[in-house]
């Protein structure tokens, strides 16, 4: 939405609508921002970023300073026009105080603050204060600097004068309350992530992100004038591009807007990115639906009407037609429905025709006055065609053949007698060796082992016929028994924990993600349950006497060492290099027990982050993959 492109509604106390009260967020924090681990802990400044944002997007506001103090306590400041501070004609407190301490009261119920929101529980501010120990809010306005100070969502000092000033605009500074979450640490490139995505989705606004801790100081600015068409260059810098222009379009009613930017790519996955007022709506909803329906619809029409398609052949898919497509579809709307206290889904069903209409006249208009580049996109998608003809015999070869063995099992696998899913847990074993000690060392109840012989196909560099050719890949597709693809049906998983067990060294790193880049392109609902796990080997075996003792990394050894050196005696230290250099009681000690393991679950927390670090890490271009490397080295361990 364009910056100078204001509302003229006023900005005052009667503006600030009250629906409820505070009691219940410290309680049950969950509720509010996801979870008290690291995702709910940094939730607490996107909410207080996002009603910046929607400063921005009133045309008010122009810069956006984040900074994580040196005591790892956040301030956000904006030249905004500063919330109100005159009294509530309601509550008789000031309406900043009000913001801050009365949950669901903000310019954002229809009291024509703001036109467009994204903040739209107007949950925000209350929610960050009432799990801060600390609080501290500056507001310019009026030719005055104001100040009040909260804790744990009380107010503390009262709304005072501490200077003049011309300027406007609001600062915000908070701490969150170790005792609510996990961890208060704040995670540099999580912000960072967010912070660049906002940038991107919004051309005109400038985010200045700071780190002043110390021994990790940095500072960057994000500001994108090319808006969503520079999103989708980022997104495509590891992926080759098959035509030249990023194919762009902004169509504008008086209550919405959408923006959408796509390139194909010759990858052969899809990336579509979805957002409602600055919000991504990983789930979809009525846009995207618009989106994809007008994208096979156009694709399809233009190729029979320019003749690249044959009348005798038969329609392109939709996934024919978003093989190799990056596109981000973002929408405005000033009363967005969302499904969910996630917001993951967008309801609005006039946003379906809205957004469907707006690409078929656009994405026409842009084949029509490019031939060349058009032709090159339809011959992508009619290649993906006759690869998804190759794809479904090979499934059904599959389907086929578990159907005459009476669906048998890989013959390498070790399954498990317990035959209820959610008891269940399979190994992939790396290599004959460690699974010989991984089925010897096992609960034969509850744990299957499958082995696995050397590294698997990249499945970034292939398509789905040539993945199903894969003996290794076919073992994983009938031992899980859930299906691949368009036969994808999670309710069939036979293991409600698939752990991956890979070597404590680079080939094993290598290993792992391949697993994990053919799980997220091809099987990503079992990243998404929550049904995949890293299994974290000991690096190191230490005797001294009697004791035997194992450390998971050089940090933990060096720490066992040291405690080591006031007992008497020689310690005996053993490095693993493999697993198969354990044997079946070592193994099951460390790595299986379920009492002493650990695991770790992978999760997907953004997509768009996803699917560029697997495309970088898996993909042709080794420009990005040695930047990558470079600027990760630094947190990078032999454990995942």
């Amino acid at each position: 939405m364009s910056l100078e492109k204001k509302t003229s509604g006023q900005y005052d106390a009667a503006q600030i609508q009250v629906l409820e009260g505070l009691e219940a967020v410290r309680k049950r924090p969950g509720m509010y921002i996801g979870s008290t681990g690291a995702r709910g802990l940094h939730h607490l400044v996107y909410e207080v970023v996002d009603n910046s944002v929607d400063e921005a997007l009133a045309g008010f506001c122009k810069t956006i300073n984040v900074t994580i103090n040196a005591d790892n306590s956040i301030t956000v400041e904006d030249d905004g026009r500063g919330m109100p501070v005159d009294k509530h004609p309601k509550l008789g407190i000031p309406a900043v105080e009000v913001i801050h301490t009365v949950l669901h009261a903000g310019g954002k119920f229809g009291g024509g603050g703001y036109k467009v929101s994204g903040g739209l529980h107007g949950v925000g501010a209350s929610v960050v204060n009432a799990l801060s120990t600390h609080m501290e809010v500056e507001v310019k306005r009026n030719g005055k600097i104001y100040k009040q100070c909260y804790e744990r969502g009380k107010t503390v000092t009262k709304l005072e004068e501490i200077g003049n000033t011309r300027k406007t605009g609001s600062k915000t500074s908070f701490w969150p309350d170790p005792e609510i979450f996990e961890t208060t640490v704040f995670d540099y490139n999580t912000l960072q992530h967010r912070l660049r995505e906002m940038a991107f989705l919004n051309k005109g606004i400038k985010i200045v992100f700071k780190d002043e801790r110390e021994g990790q100081k940095k500072e960057e600015t994000f500001y994108y004038e090319g808006g969503i068409k520079e999103y989708v260059k980022f997104q495509n810098e590891s992926k080759t591009a098959i035509h030249q222009d990023i194919i762009y379009f902004e169509v504008k009613k008086p209550n919405c807007e959408v923006e959408v930017a796509m390139q194909y790519t010759d990858s052969y996955s899809e990336l579509v990115l979805g957002y409602a007022n600055n919000i991504n709506t990983v789930d979809g909803g009525t846009h995207i639906v618009g989106f994809k329906s007008a994208l096979t619809r156009i694709f399809n029409d233009y190729g029979k009407k320019a003749k690249i398609l044959k009348d005798n052949d038969a329609p392109l898919s939709g996934d024919d037609v978003r093989e190799g497509l990056t596109a981000i579809v973002s929408v405005k709307l000033s009363e967005p429905q969302f499904e969910g206290q996630t917001k993951g889904k967008l309801g609005n069903p006039e946003m379906r025709g809205f957004v469907e209409k707006a690409t078929n006249e656009n994405l026409l208009a842009f084949l029509e006055e490019n031939p060349a580049q058009a032709k090159t996109i339809l011959e992508k998608c009619q290649k993906a065609a006759r690869a998804r003809e190759a794809a479904r015999k090979a499934r059904e070869t599959v389907r086929r053949s578990g159907a005459l063995e009476k669906f048998s099992m890989p013959g390498k696998l070790a399954d498990c007698s317990d035959k209820e899913p959610s008891n269940c847990e399979i190994f992939l074993v790396e290599g004959d060796s460690a699974g010989g000690s991984a089925k010897d060392g096992r609960d034969r109840k509850r744990q299957a082992i499958l082995p696995l012989r050397g590294k698997i196909l990249n499945v970034e560099k292939a398509r789905l016929d040539r993945i199903l050719s894969s003996d290794e890949i076919k073992n994983m597709i009938t031992a899980f028994g859930c299906g691949i693809g368009d036969d994808f049906n999670i309710e069939k998983l036979r293991y409600h924990k698939i752990i991956i067990m890979t070597d404590a060294d680079v080939d094993g790193a290598h290993i792992r993600t391949l697993l994990l880049t053919f799980f997220y392109r091809f099987m990503r609902p079992l990243i998404e349950g929550g049904y995949v796990y890293a299994a974290q080997p000991p690096l190191y075996q230490v005797k001294k006497g009697k004791d035997v003792y194992y450390t998971y990394s050089e940090d933990e050894q060096v720490k066992l060492m040291k405690k080591l050196e006031e007992k008497p005696g020689k310690a005996d230290i053993q490095r693993y290099k493999g697993l198969g250099e354990m044997d079946a009681e070592q193994l099951w000690d460390t790595t299986m027990d379920y009492e002493h393991r650990t695991l770790i679950q992978i999760t997907i927390e953004d997509s768009a982050a996803a699917d560029q670090t697997f495309s970088i890490l898996m993909g042709d271009k080794v420009p990005p993959r040695k930047k990558f490397i470079e600027e990760n080295a630094v947190y990078a361990t032999l454990d995942i």
